[in-house]
């Protein structure tokens, strides 16, 4: 049986803990945003969106994106396909004259906007213009003396500092979530131009392109997106960084347009095998494994196999990080690209050009398929057929669904032979799928983990065709 001095030593202990824990969750979790929520939630504005329904427009917004990630104005306002489509959205003044911030996906494909605001007006807005790619649209009302956001820099934004949002939720106008931020610089599929701030606010549809504060009352973000697999709120939220919304919003209410930066490559990450291999002391850096033919990219003397480490004298920690960098820099702009090339550092010098409307894909990171084999590929650099103790060789970097798939090609696996024949770059391997035979199945040798396996591949005569075309 324990002593009485060991039980209340064990009893004072608990207390501790208890009041330890008790004072740290108080510390972290209350805040008081009512002042911040009093000031700003008449800058907050609701939106409605109307498209008649023999425009034969669609909500292509949504599409382009897996199901998982939500942009969410909300099927729930959704009229019948027959009537008239009309959709609820959030807003936020920027302007004493008139101009509101909100998301593309709003407002995008209407015949009519109209805004509502704190104190019950309901004015027609004019759309000066929209961005689908980073899903920003500048409103005008015709109003005057408004009030308006304080603009915040998303730079100084940390990890776990609290963010508060304000919108119409289902409906519900000026509800505002509170949260923390759970990081920065996400880049979320089909979005290459946004580096996302993820939030746990608790974001569902109506709240779309509504304002995101921090703990001073300042916007630092447009609340754009959802991670759910229920279509409602699962504590993954993403924004727009402000900056970026508001360099949109400059370039559409002085043109109507935007452009962007353009370099022209396709980009990969850097993992733990290939930083070994290319001699860098932790996986960072976008791999080059496509120069675009004709770009700045080109004429800059960037080669398949170099790695990039910094922008403009700025970092790249993941590929992703390239695409962003670039898209907002000013086009004509000379700008120095850090590049690792055969274990050494250079320093090259490109001028952004504006990214024309038609390759979105290939700046993005991905490429046209090989052939019919549905695969991307590119040339192994001399520091990997160095480190593999190879001659020659392709390297996997995507496998779509098709031939190649089929045969049980993986991404990361090196092709080395092709129907016989050895591989000797990317050239070469595009020569020899070209002349595949049909309904004919032929060795592929590929090196996996480093270990040689054989695969069959065979090109079925309606892929031929296809290949024809």
């Amino acid at each position: 049986m324990p002593s009485m001095h060991s039980v209340t030593r064990r009893w004072l202990v608990g207390v501790v803990c208890a009041i330890g824990v008790q004072a740290s969750w108080a510390a972290t979790a209350v805040v008081d945003f009512s002042e911040l929520v009093e000031q700003n939630a008449k800058t907050v504005v609701n939106i409605s969106a109307t498209a008649k329904s023999n425009s034969g427009k669609n909500r292509t917004q949504q599409q382009q994106v897996p199901d998982i990630f939500k942009k969410f104005f909300g099927d729930e306002f959704g009229m019948p396909q027959q009537r008239d489509r009309q959709s609820f959205g959030s807003g936020f003044i920027i302007s004493k004259d008139g101009y509101v911030l909100t998301n593309n996906h709003v407002v995008a494909d209407s015949d009519k906007v109209v805004i509502r605001l704190n104190d019950r007006r309901e004015l027609e807005a004019e759309v000066i213009g929209t961005d689908e790619r980073t899903d920003v649209a500048l409103l005008k009302i015709k109003a005057d003396d408004l009030p308006w956001v304080k603009i915040g820099n998303p730079d100084k934004l940390k990890v776990g500092q609290p963010v508060l949002a304000i919108g119409s939720p289902f409906g519900f106008d000026y509800s505002a979530t509170a949260g923390i931020v759970s990081a920065k610089s996400r880049a979320l599929p089909n979005e290459s131009y946004v580096p996302f701030i993820q939030t746990d606010v608790a974001i569902n549809p109506g709240n779309s392109g509504g304002p995101l504060f921090n703990a001073d009352g300042e916007v630092i973000g447009i609340n754009s997106q959802i991670y759910s697999r229920s279509g409602g709120y699962m504590g993954l939220a993403f924004a727009i960084p402000i900056d970026v919304a508001m360099e949109v919003a400059d370039q559409l209410k002085a043109g109507g347009k935007v452009s962007r930066g353009y370099l022209g490559v396709v980009v990969q990450d850097i993992d733990r095998n290939l930083a070994e291999a290319f001699g860098l002391p932790k996986p960072a850096g976008a791999l080059v494994a496509k120069v675009i033919p004709e770009t700045p990219a080109e004429k800059a003397g960037l080669k398949e196999g170099d790695v990039i480490t910094a922008f403009d004298g700025h970092d790249i920690g993941l590929s992703s990080e390239l695409p962003q960098m670039i898209g907002r820099a000013k086009v004509g702009k000379k700008t120095p690209l850090t590049v690792l090339r055969d274990g050494k550092v250079q320093t090259l010098t490109f001028e952004v050009a504006s990214l024309p409307t038609d390759e979105e894909t290939e700046s993005s990171g991905s490429e046209p398929d090989i052939s019919s084999l549905q695969i991307n590929i590119r040339s192994l650099t001399e520091q990997e057929k160095a480190q593999l103790k190879l001659e020659g060789g392709v390297a996997v970097i995507q496998v779509a669904d098709g031939v190649a798939a089929d045969a049980g090609v993986r991404p990361g696996d090196i092709i080395q032979k092709l129907n016989g024949q050895s591989v000797k770059d990317s050239k070469e391997f595009i020569a020899l799928a070209r002349k595949l035979p049909v309904d004919k199945a032929v060795p592929m040798v590929i090196l996996r983990q480093g270990q040689p396996k054989i695969l069959a591949i065979r090109l079925e005569a309606k892929e031929q065709d296809k290949k024809k075309r």
